[in-house]
């Protein structure tokens, strides 16, 4: 239906908290890369103030939030491609990480400062769970010893066979050591997007076959249980969703629900793992079509094993219509609302239980980062030697955008049904017009609704059933600015992303 038609009417919301559906995990980014540069080196106040925009719960003196507090913080445990430097071959050292293990065996836990900065703030400001995650082995193990995965086309895991039970120890030591400094990843992630053949010399990561992540998934159970630690294996980020539910080319590496799930290997079965499965949703977000469609049989595979699934991974890199391709950073509307309808689709459609986004800070001329950094030069913007120990940082539209869902829409709550309803039926989103989606808490009494506008009208709603009392707008002009609500009929400013708060 089309945004005119629903602008030249009123049309009443009709939500049935009988009908539930996922619960939600949580909201999340991460911390690769950029941020080991800005937590070791920036100065106080500015590091201070992006931490507090990414985590913050608290609202300022006219009721605004101050940050968008993230509920799940992840943090990247590196395969010591800067120890090695321009032996790496990764030549922007922005993309290199340090290691906890150098190739001797020995811990230094002063490593990944700057990240471990991060981390212990998002501590401070409550956020609710931390995961951590790998994505290629420390370089001393690897089968060429370097951090990507060169030449080999055959799907295997860079890591040499004899050193899989000494990297599933690697990693454990590394929740074991931050248990015991009191930050306690809840989560584990060991493989990241094994579809790849992870060739090109510009990051750290690693291919993997279905059965090489079993077989390390089997390896870190039993070092887990052994050091009586609480951490949930999860499993099993994929390049693309589609290779959840088909082989997609790659039949070793594809068909991951059916893998994980059937008889044989169920990992339910195993102690400590979650038992959910991740997925990125890169390239499947462009045409709609192929946004909607390919979350409707992600959605049908998951119900036939009855398994949860979590976005874990997204930014912009597919070419669109609407927003162009992942180059040139926009700070603005256009791309805030593309992805506010790509994480209303995970949730609607394919029932995401969480929605991690890719990098939380960016430095370069890319759609990646929620907080963007540059040397606030005109004639030298993205120089990133100089952005090394100090810059300028700049919020999105897309961070505040993401803030309507993960500010308001807390751990724990469910998703219930909500419609829009004319005199005669029920109205489906629009997916280049106006979304909905409701949550509850667990008291059932507590309303959250997020609605996106996409369209260039605004749009009045009748909420006469339901005692909305606050309404957050990211928009043009609005930053997640609060509002409060004293009439029935809401109004929807053109393309914005709404939060309204109530309660039945």
């Amino acid at each position: 239906m089309s945004s005119f038609f629903l602008n030249a009417q009123t049309l009443k919301i009709n939500i049935d908290k009988k009908y539930k559906f996922q619960t939600i995990d949580g909201f999340g980014a991460s911390d690769a890369w950029r941020c080991q540069y800005v937590g070791a080196h920036w100065p106080d106040e500015k590091k201070q103030r992006i931490a507090e925009l990414l985590f913050s719960k608290e609202l300022d003196g006219d009721g605004n939030p101050k940050g968008i507090g993230l509920s799940i913080w992840r943090f990247y445990i590196g395969a010591g491609t800067m120890e090695q430097g321009g032996a790496s071959d990764i030549k922007n050292d922005w993309r290199r990480a340090e290691s906890f293990v150098d190739y001797k065996g020995n811990y230094d836990w002063s490593k990944q400062k700057g990240q471990q900065w991060f981390l212990n703030e998002a501590k401070k400001f409550g956020v609710d769970k931390f995961l951590a995650f790998s994505i290629s082995a420390p370089v001393h193990w690897t089968k060429n010893g370097k951090g990507y995965n060169g030449d080999n086309k055959d799907g295997e895991i860079n890591l040499k066979p004899e050193y899989f039970d000494v990297y599933s120890q690697f990693m454990v030591e590394v929740l074991k050591h931050f248990d015991s400094k009191g930050l306690k990843f809840a989560y584990l992630s060991p493989i990241n997007e094994p579809q790849w053949d992870w060739e090109k010399k510009t990051q750290e990561g690693t291919p993997a076959t279905n059965s090489n992540i079993l077989e390390l998934t089997k390896l870190l159970v039993k070092d887990i249980e052994e050091s009586n630690l609480e951490t949930e294996i999860v499993l099993a980020e994929a390049a693309d969703l589609r290779w959840l539910y088909s082989s997609y080319g790659k039949p070793e590496r594809g068909n991951q629900i059916d893998y994980f799930f059937d008889a044989e290997n169920n990992v339910r079965a195993l102690n400590n793992v979650k038992g959910n499965i991740s997925g990125h949703s890169y390239f499947t977000t462009w045409p709609v079509d192929s946004l909607i469609t390919i979350r409707q049989k992600l959605n049908k595979q998951l119900s036939t094993h009855n398994i949860d699934y979590w976005q874990s991974e997204f930014c912009i890199l597919e070419k669109t219509d609407d927003i162009g391709s992942g180059h040139k950073r926009d700070l603005g509307m256009d791309t805030a609302l593309y992805v506010a309808r790509v994480i209303h689709a995970d949730l609607t459609l394919a029932n995401a239980s969480s929605w991690q986004w890719w990098t939380a800070l960016t430095n370069a001329n890319f759609k990646d980062g929620l907080i963007y950094l540059d040397t606030g030069d005109e004639e030298d913007l993205f120089n990133l030697d100089k952005m090394k120990s100090d810059g300028v940082f700049h919020d999105s539209k897309l961070l505040w955008a993401l803030g309507n869902y993960a500010r308001f829409v807390r751990p724990n709550m469910t998703r219930v049904k909500i419609g829009l309803q004319d005199d005669d039926s029920l109205i489906d989103d629009d997916y280049n017009g106006i979304m909905f989606s409701a949550y509850t808490s667990q008291k059932e009494s507590e309303l959250v609704i997020v609605g996106i506008n996409y369209g260039n009208e605004p749009i009045t709603l009748d909420f006469k059933d339901y005692n909305i009392v606050s309404k957050y707008v990211t928009s043009k002009d609005k930053d997640l600015e609060f509002e409060r609500v004293v009439d029935k009929k809401i109004t929807l400013e053109a393309r914005s992303v709404n939060t309204l708060i109530g309660n039945f």
